[in-house]
């Protein structure tokens, strides 16, 4: 089954295998940029064995069932390519990048790293020690620190409420047999996406993706349903003392995912709200008040429902009033309606930068490959931006009355400073 997008020049085929491929021919420059995501992830984690993704992704160019570690770098340094794996929460996903002629042999490589990685055990005993000092590394952040307490909270037992990397707790209990596990049950051709654009016709791609990847065959048994805890909010105000420099302080909502009705409404309020030198955070808080370290606000695209955050740094001696002052900012998102001008130039900033982040073929093959395996589908990159476009100063504010009205609250700081509070 293949469809096309001609105005866009995005080719979508489904492989007898299962396989989704997305092809856009870009021949600007002699690159091509490759993006294979899998539905996977620390959304698909054990909870006793959150940053298992992380880990796997780790390991996962440290040794196949044919090549060392070393070889894998070789192979990828000695044609001047790019290639690593990362684990998000709603995807896994590995990237590369390559002149033209050398794409089928990075493709190649990129198969056997996804078909048949070894996890070597001194590979895994080193990656899970590093992981861990990451941990702790956080740990020295105020900022981190902030929003680590506010993701528990709000998401208490879902995989949300990790950073990704896990807890130091879960990573320590990680066993080479659990990567071998997770790989075995959700490394599987009918559970990808891969996505290119660059110098390559869709015809040629597709035969050198089939060349690659047609014998990989889709196990018989299903793909295990994602099953993840209803959230119920329960707003709170959470504090962790520190000798810091600033307050850190974060007000945390219960927002929609990508999927929902009032996600591009939020869209809009969080860029108005805290998106840039013009944003009214940045603008009445440092600039008026001179409140602000750094102030800012932002809603990231979530499978499942997201969190919408605001926060300021500020002296310690001026955290009361700092605090009051966000939480008085965002509440008149719901109090009155933004104009006409304010919404019309959140549209304009919005859409540029969804522009600006389409320019080159790493990024045009990471948009629409995540669109694909969030199952948004490569049409939400038109529907998106009409969506924005129509966007009333009526529904902003009706999405602010229903998710922005009280908030989870952390606070990072010199005791003196929070405890009051």
């Amino acid at each position: 089954m293949t469809t096309s997008l001609p105005t866009q020049q995005i080719h979508r085929t489904v492989l007898p295998n299962g396989m989704v491929v997305l092809a856009i021919e870009n021949p600007a420059a002699d690159i091509v940029a490759t993006r294979i995501f899998l539905k996977a992830g620390s959304c698909w984690e054990p909870q006793q064995q959150a940053g298992l993704a992380h880990l796997l992704s780790a390991v996962m160019t440290k040794g196949t069932t044919e090549l060392s570690s070393m070889e894998i770098a070789e192979r990828v340094e000695s044609v001047g390519a790019s290639l690593s794996v990362d684990a998000a929460s709603d995807y896994f996903l590995l990237s590369m990048k390559t002149v033209s002629a050398d794409f089928p042999e990075i493709l190649t490589l990129a198969g056997e790293l996804l078909r048949s990685p070894s996890f070597p055990a001194a590979e895994v005993e080193l990656e899970r020690r590093l992981t861990i000092q990451h941990i702790r590394s956080q740990q020295e952040q105020p900022f981190t620190i902030a929003f680590d307490q506010l993701r528990q909270a709000i998401y208490q037992n879902h995989p949300y409420a990790s950073s990704g990397l896990g807890w130091e707790e879960t990573v320590a209990k990680i066993e080479r047999t659990d990567l071998q596990q997770y790989h075995q049950t959700y490394f599987r051709p009918d559970n990808v996406v891969i996505s290119l654009a660059g110098r390559i016709t869709a015809d040629t791609a597709i035969a050198q993706i089939e060349k690659v990847f047609g014998d990989w065959e889709a196990p018989r048994s299903p793909i295990p349903p994602l099953q993840l805890p209803s959230l119920t909010p329960a707003p709170q105000q959470l504090k962790i003392a520190q000798p810091t420099q600033q307050s850190i302080i974060m007000l945390g909502y219960l927002a929609p995912s990508v999927h929902q009705s009032d996600y591009p409404a939020l869209k809009l309020l969080s860029t108005h709200l805290g998106n840039g030198l013009s944003s009214r955070l940045f603008v009445e808080l440092r600039e008026k008040l001179g409140l602000a370290y750094e102030v800012s606000a932002f809603y990231p695209t979530r499978m499942s429902p997201a969190t919408f955050v605001a926060y300021i740094g500020t002296a310690p001696e001026n955290t009361a009033i700092a605090r009051d002052r966000l939480q008085t900012e965002v509440e008149l998102l719901c109090q009155a309606q933004l104009s006409t001008e304010d919404l019309q130039t959140a549209k304009n900033k919005l859409l540029g930068q969804y522009a600006l982040g389409k320019q080159t073929n790493g990024q045009i093959a990471q948009v629409y490959g995540w669109y694909e395996i969030l199952g948004l589908g490569i049409e939400f990159d038109r529907s998106f931006q009409q969506e924005i476009a129509q966007v009333s100063a009526e529904a902003t504010q009706q999405a602010a009355c229903r998710y922005l009205l009280e908030p989870y609250i952390s606070m990072v700081g010199p005791e003196t400073a929070i405890g009051d509070r």
